[in-house]
């Protein structure tokens, strides 16, 4: 992993690197934020899908692994191997049937096996190669598998009222493209994205949490803010007493605003041909 001032200078590499540096104190904890918004959400729709007892599970970008301990725990899956390319709270968190590989989804080596479950959460999204990617990941299913991919759509449009939260949402979503590459505006395409890596039974949906003081998802956002902050001040859409402004308006009662939602995109591998 290359080294990058804390916050992430604009064109210093990817997520991990130039922001989010999982060495940074408090990162983990800015993640688990996350999983408290959106894992109980996510764990419905994997257990609708049919995830439960026997299923071989990849979770890619696995983070602090909420998700993949929850797939054990909860739904009772056989087994979880859970990627992703710093693997430092995944061993910190270890649980039977979990199994933690630190590697890069998008080498052109990674070949882990097959899953019955293939599932990645705000991981595509930062990553350039995405395209390619949902048809690699698609190879990874076994016959009657399931490809689960969620990632975060802004929900604000160009009418939607200035506040202290959308200033910063605008600055934070241009300075992650800016940086790292992250881009939320083709989230909208995973259902097509899966129909042509020849998937089935494609469908999608889309959470928004709602945004109150104090709750998981606005501290998640006022951590991320704190922790992008050199690569929203590079957009010059916003300062650091608008960074501030922010947080505080996140923390209040005159907090009207809606939060970016998690758009889930799924799809089944045919089983093929009988006999």
């Amino acid at each position: 992993m290359t080294s990058a001032p804390p916050g992430g200078v604009p064109g210093e590499g990817r997520y991990g690197e130039a922001a989010f540096r999982p060495d940074r104190a408090g990162e983990a904890e800015r993640i688990d934020f996350g999983a408290l918004a959106y894992d109980a959400i996510t764990m419905a729709r994997l257990r609708a899908l049919g995830a439960g007892p026997g299923w071989c599970c990849l979770d890619i970008g696995a983070g602090t692994g909420t998700v993949a301990r929850r797939l054990l725990g909860e739904a009772g899956v056989a087994s979880v191997l859970a990627v992703d390319r710093d693997v430092r709270f995944l061993d910190a968190r270890p649980a039977p049937g979990l199994r933690a590989l630190q590697a890069d989804a998008t080498a052109p080596d990674f070949a882990p096996g097959l899953f019955r479950l293939v599932h990645a959460r705000f991981v595509l999204m930062h990553l350039p190669e995405r395209d390619r990617l949902v048809g690699r990941l698609a190879e990874l299913l076994v016959p009657g598998g399931v490809l689960v991919l969620s990632d975060a759509v802004d929900v604000t449009g160009e009418r939607t009222p200035d506040t202290p939260y959308t200033t910063a949402m605008r600055a934070m979503w241009r300075g992650l493209r800016d940086t790292i590459g992250t881009d939320v505006s083709t989230v909208t395409s995973y259902p097509r994205l899966l129909r042509e890596a020849g998937l089935d039974q494609v469908a999608a949906e889309i959470h928004v949490p709602p945004l109150e003081p104090g709750s998981a998802i606005s501290r998640f956002w006022a951590d991320t803010w704190r922790r992008s902050g050199q690569a929203m001040l590079s957009t010059s859409l916003i300062d650091a007493a608008g960074i501030d402004d922010a947080v505080r308006y996140l923390e209040s009662d005159a907090c009207a605003a809606l939060s970016a939602g998690m758009l889930t995109a799924w799809g089944r591998k045919p089983q093929g041909p009988v006999g």
